[in-house]
């Protein structure tokens, strides 16, 4: 499972490196349970949303597609363009700076994206933009591959990218394990520091989703422990991971649970 430092935000060159391969994010990267979105939209005030961290526009879809109007912002320019060729109006710029221009808006999701964003800032900036009653939302996938490729997954990665800001950690592989909650208890902490803000409220969501060896492959590279990496040592990180879903017969059912923090705005 991967793990984050303690101030992913900062990373500000990986943070902005997904566009490297916009395509194959938006291809290959999990959605999110319709039953989220359900949750989301039905405990706010309307349905104008703002997307923070947009990326390619993945979660901002399922919103469309439930009857949202959506807004993203996002800090990459490839990343925004590919939303934009996909129908979703994007600013850009990092969700701090970014100028809201006296909009306002009835949710604030980021999916897969406050862990980039400075949780006290950030949660201000929210604040800011949402309307009484309006929903700030937070969500991460967790993802649980079978023991054999996460062990597999971690040993290549100390040995490629000691480095890292993300870790891959081997003992995280069991079924309750939570390596995300440290993002959840920031986010959340952030959300009080900011003020404006109720109660913070943790949700999840478990769901699976089942992959061959290439499909897992093919989503690897976006990962942000691997968006930077030369061709020579994606290539070892590749043939090491493959080797592991291999042995476990090709093909495997990946365990998701889709964690949440959330506050609405006093």
């Amino acid at each position: 499972m991967p793990t984050m430092e303690s101030e992913p935000h900062r990373a500000r060159k990986m943070a902005e490196s997904f566009g490297v391969d916009a395509d194959r994010y938006d291809r290959t990267r999990p959605h999110y349970p319709d039953a989220l979105v359900e949750r989301i939209t039905a405990t706010s005030p309307g349905t104008d949303i703002l997307d923070v961290g947009a990326g390619t526009g993945i979660a901002a879809r399922q919103f469309q597609a439930a009857g949202c109007t959506v807004l993203g912002v996002e800090p990459d320019a490839r990343m925004a363009d590919y939303a934009r060729q996909r129908g979703l109006e994007v600013e850009v710029a990092r969700f701090e700076d970014w100028d809201p221009a006296g909009r306002v808006f009835d949710a604030a999701i980021a999916a897969t994206a406050w862990h980039w964003v400075d949780p006290v800032a950030g949660a201000a900036k929210a604040a800011q933009v949402l309307r009484p009653g309006g929903r700030l939302a937070a969500f991460w996938n967790v993802f649980q591959p079978p023991p054999e490729v996460v062990t597999a997954t971690a040993e290549v990665y100390r040995r490629v990218v000691p480095d890292s800001p993300l870790r891959f950690n081997a003992q995280s592989a069991g079924q309750d394990s939570n390596p995300y909650q440290a993002l959840l208890d920031k986010a959340a902490d952030g959300m009080r520091q900011a003020g404006g803000f109720g109660a913070p409220e943790q949700w999840r969501f478990d769901w699976e989703q089942n992959y061959t060896r290439d499909q897992w492959l093919d989503q690897v590279p976006t990962h942000g422990s691997a968006t930077q990496l030369p061709p020579d040592k994606l290539a070892e990180v590749l043939a090491s991971i493959g080797a592991a879903v291999d042995a476990v017969g090709g093909s495997f059912t990946m365990h998701y649970t889709t964690v949440l923090i959330t506050a609405a705005r006093t």
